[in-house]
């Protein structure tokens, strides 16, 4: 079941990260100084963390805590916190 707000919030902040990469696109045609491309860079990989932060803590808040009280479902969730996990560690 999708919680339609938190769907809401994290389409906003992909939006706003849309944005923000056509921005950084604009300003590579544009030939804006190196250090000011870099800097939108690391915001716009800033914003990509913190969407996945919100995408993390709503998929425990949310799936895992359901699959968690399923004994069917248990190991699926614990399977999915590994592969996260690893993930966020590359």
């Amino acid at each position: 079941m999708v919680d339609q707000l938190l769907k809401k919030r994290a389409l906003h902040r992909a939006k706003i990260l849309k944005g923000q990469i056509d921005g950084l696109i604009k300003s590579i045609e544009n030939e804006v100084y190196c250090p000011e491309l870099l800097e939108q860079s690391r915001s716009i990989q800033r914003s990509l963390k913190s969407l996945d932060s919100f995408l993390l803590e709503n998929h425990l808040r949310t799936h895992v805590a359901e699959q968690m009280t399923n004994k069917k479902e248990n190991e699926k969730a614990v399977k999915e916190l590994i592969k996260v996990y690893n993930l966020s560690n590359k």
